[in-house]
């Protein structure tokens, strides 16, 4: 089987969305099928993870992204204002974000742990 990096399958898929439908876990030869959406830094384009990549190489330093792509703090700050836009930006609270304390509350709904009126009162909070 052929294996392709992620390089490929950016310019394969054109930017179009993309579902992961298997999963192999290659030290153990198991395989996972399902439904997984890639995480969001994936879905960037194969520029904007490189540029995502040498950012935080460069500890986040705009000085040192300008002398590396050898371009001015304006379009640095430009692109990661891009960049950024592209992120459901969430709040963190004691290390738990809102978002998964909203997928927590919905998860035991669906599994029958708490009642709706239980539910409606966690997200209304």
């Amino acid at each position: 089987m052929k294996t392709y990096d992620w390089q490929e399958l950016t310019r394969l898929s054109q930017g179009a969305p993309l579902v992961v439908e298997r999963v192999r876990i290659v030290d153990s030869g198991i395989a996972i099928e399902g439904q997984f959406e890639l995480p969001l830094l994936a879905r960037l384009s194969a520029e904007d993870q490189i540029f995502v990549m040498a950012f935080v190489k460069n500890d986040g330093s705009i000085k040192d992204m300008e002398k590396a792509f050898g371009v001015s703090y304006p379009t640095i700050k430009s692109r990661l204002s891009r960049i950024a836009a592209q992120f459901q930006m969430v709040e963190v609270v004691n290390n738990v974000t809102i978002a998964s304390q909203k997928e927590e509350t919905l998860a035991a709904l669906e599994r029958g742990e708490i009642t709706a009126a239980e539910a409606i009162e966690r997200l209304s909070k």
